[in-house]
């Protein structure tokens, strides 16, 4: 997605690989930010080895870092590890970060999970691999409802594990760790077109989750309150 006037940067470190929209170029303090956050979650990931290895919930911590513990409830709602929320966590945290120092209209994209709350409405094109619904179909955002995590999971396409072969499961929510841990949960359980129906009944039952797409092969299954528009791209 895109917003017309804003001020387009990127910032790697790492695994991380941020692109943000804001109406100030932030690359120096934005880098400062990721530096700041991955060691607070490196750092906790030493002394809870479990942390980075468990694809499963772990229990709650309370004296955990602030964003860990953003991790942990989040990972525990959608049923994944911790880690399957680590891209989400980060574009939110970077995100909100941004809000603060700006006019508040801020778009961070962490491989294919957005934190993007602007002021006009706004459309987040769905990218789903070879599916021929790829870039075709789009979500479309009121300003009203912002700030939102858009998130999206492939197990056809980029380097996060998914357990699953969708195309694309595109989840969104007003927690982009949710969003994030979501959209791997639902993804890790559609392997054929057959699956859509379940993964849909299976994202109704996910607290905190405003609605999401899911696309495999030629078919595409929607649900909740959200907006699907065509796309020419």
């Amino acid at each position: 997605m895109a917003r017309n006037g804003l001020v387009n940067f990127q910032v790697r470190h790492k695994e991380t690989d941020l692109h943000i929209q804001a109406d100030l170029n932030l690359e120096d303090e934005v880098s400062k930010w990721v530096i700041e956050v991955r060691l607070s979650i490196e750092g906790y990931a030493r002394s809870h080895p479990d942390f980075l290895e468990s694809y499963t919930p772990l229990p709650e911590d309370p004296f955990a870092p602030s964003i860990a513990r953003d991790m942990l409830e989040s990972s525990a709602t959608a049923g994944v590890g911790p880690m399957a929320t680590v891209a989400g966590a980060i574009a939110q945290y970077i995100g909100k970060r941004c809000v603060e120092v700006t006019s508040g209209e801020v778009i961070v994209e962490n491989g294919g999970d957005v934190f993007v709350r602007v002021l006009e409405p706004i459309t987040s094109a769905i990218w789903a691999g070879t599916s021929p619904l790829s870039g075709r179909v789009g979500i479309a955002i009121a300003s009203g409802r912002m700030p939102l995590g858009i998130c999206t999971s492939s197990g056809t396409v980029g380097h996060s594990r998914s357990f699953g072969k969708a195309d694309a499961v595109t989840v969104v929510s007003q927690s982009v760790s949710l969003a994030d841990a979501t959209a791997t949960s639902i993804g890790n359980m559609v392997r054929t077109e057959r699956d859509i129906d379940s993964g849909l009944s299976a994202l109704r039952e996910i607290p905190g989750v405003l609605g999401g797409v899911i696309i495999k092969g030629t078919k595409l299954g929607i649900w909740g309150q959200i907006e699907l528009v065509p796309l020419n791209l």
